[in-house]
């Protein structure tokens, strides 16, 4: 993600996160660390036919990654992109020699928990009322190094013998 990624990032936060979307200097402030010696972050964007189509972010503070944000367009659901950018997060973690990493979800988010299940992901607690002004809880999950990794075989949105519809997608940072 580069600073001209900001504005169509910020329209499909607002999308699919109306209540709780993310403001510009939010992800201002993320990329102000995600460049030079000392960076400690990972934005990735994720375009189809010149059309913003996904994102995610990654922190990473001694040892510890935490997924930041991730989302895709409604249209690119089902298509294994959201397993894409969660495999190029979990990398930059790798690189980041983090031995774990966490993420918050909505409770009411089943589709992303079953994702995030699906990379080894476990239930470690919840953050009451974490989600603003809507007041809904988070589900806080963990992965470690020891934590088994998704491989596409074994995805149910993709296989070798069928082609993703997302297959021209592709992830930068």
């Amino acid at each position: 993600m580069r600073w001209w990624d900001i504005a169509p990032v910020l329209d499909l936060e607002r999308e699919l996160f109306p209540e709780d979307a993310w403001s510009a200097g939010m992800f201002w402030s993320e990329l102000a660390h995600a460049r030079g010696p000392a960076a400690n972050r990972r934005y990735l964007v994720a375009e189809l036919d010149g059309r913003l189509v996904g994102y995610g972010g990654l922190a990473a503070v001694d040892g510890t990654g935490d997924i930041q944000t991730i989302a895709t367009a409604r249209d690119q659901w089902g298509s294994g992109l959201g397993a894409r950018l969660l495999t190029e997060l979990l990398s930059a973690a790798t690189a980041f020699e983090c031995a774990e990493v966490l993420l918050e979800v909505r409770v009411d988010n089943t589709r992303a928990q079953r994702l995030y299940e699906r990379f080894g992901f476990e239930p470690i607690g919840f953050r009451r009322g974490y989600y603003q002004p809507g007041n809904v809880d988070a589900l806080v999950m963990r992965r470690t190094t020891e934590s088994p990794s998704e491989t596409p075989s074994e995805s149910p949105d993709h296989t070798p013998s069928s082609p993703s519809p997302a297959q021209g997608t592709r992830t930068h940072g």
